[in-house]
C-alpha cells in the first residue's frame, strides 16, 4: 500500500511567501489528479471499455462520432459505468462545463456527450479539463472566491465561486476513486473472471 502524505506547499513555503487560500485548495485538486493519473498510467482501450456487468453506461462510436451513454431524468437505479463513460463525465459533463460557464474557457473543446475512443485521448483531454479549471479559479484569487456564480447558473446563481470549486472537488474525488477501483478489479481478476470486454460498436 502507498503511503499517504498531507497535501502541502513546501515551494511557498520555502520562499517565505504568504499561502494563500487559492494556493491551498487547487493545490489539494492537483494532487487529487495526480492521484487519478499515477493509478490509470498505462491504461489500454480493454480497461477503458471494460464492462463486467450488464447494462453498463460507455462511451460508443455513432455516426456523430464518440458519444457517451446519457438518460434525461437519471436512470433509477443509476447504471454501472465504465471507465471511459467517467472519465468523459469528470472533463466533458463536470470541469469543462463548469470552466465554460464561469470563465468561458474549455479544455476539450467538446460539449454534451461528445467523447473519444482512445485512452491516450481521454487520458490528454481530461488532463486539459483538470489545467483549465484550476487556471480559471488562479485568476480569481481569493476575493474572488465570495463572487456569487450569476445568472449562467440558473438555480445555482447565487452560489459562490469557492462552494463551485469544493463541489468540483467533491465530484471529481468520489468518481476518480470508483474509476481507480474499476482499474483494479481489471488487473486483479482478469476480463475472463469478472466479465468480457466489450468494446462499443
Amino acid at each position: 500500500m502507498a503511503q499517504a502524505h498531507l497535501t502541502h506547499r513546501s515551494d511557498a513555503a520555502c520562499n517565505n511567501r504568504l499561502v494563500t487560500i487559492i494556493d491551498s485548495i487547487t493545490s489539494s485538486f492537483t494532487a487529487t489528479r495526480d492521484q487519478l493519473f499515477d493509478r490509470l498510467n498505462g491504461m489500454d482501450e480493454d480497461e477503458l471499455f471494460w464492462e463486467p456487468v450488464g447494462g453498463m453506461w460507455s462511451v460508443r462510436l455513432t455516426a456523430d462520432g464518440w458519444r457517451a451513454d446519457w438518460a434525461d431524468p437519471d436512470p433509477e437505479p443509476a447504471p454501472v459505468t465504465t471507465i471511459a463513460w467517467r472519465m468523459w463525465h469528470i472533463a466533458v459533463d463536470a470541469l469543462d462545463s463548469y470552466s465554460r460557464r464561469a470563465f468561458g474557457t474549455s479544455g476539450t473543446s467538446r460539449s454534451g456527450t461528445e467523447w473519444v475512443g482512445t485512452a491516450p485521448e481521454a487520458m490528454d483531454l481530461t488532463s486539459a479539463a483538470f489545467d483549465t479549471f484550476v487556471a480559471g479559479f488562479e485568476t480569481l484569487g481569493d476575493e474572488g472566491l465570495d463572487r456569487k456564480l450569476g445568472d449562467a447558473w440558473t438555480h445555482h446563481s447565487d452560489a459562490t465561486h469557492l462552494e463551485l470549486f469544493l463541489h468540483a472537488h467533491r465530484e471529481v474525488t468520489h468518481h476518480s476513486a470508483e474509476t481507480a477501483l474499476l482499474r483494479g478489479l481489471y488487473r486483479a481478476e482478469g476480463a475472463h473472471r469478472l466479465g468480457s470486454r466489450v468494446h462499443p460498436a
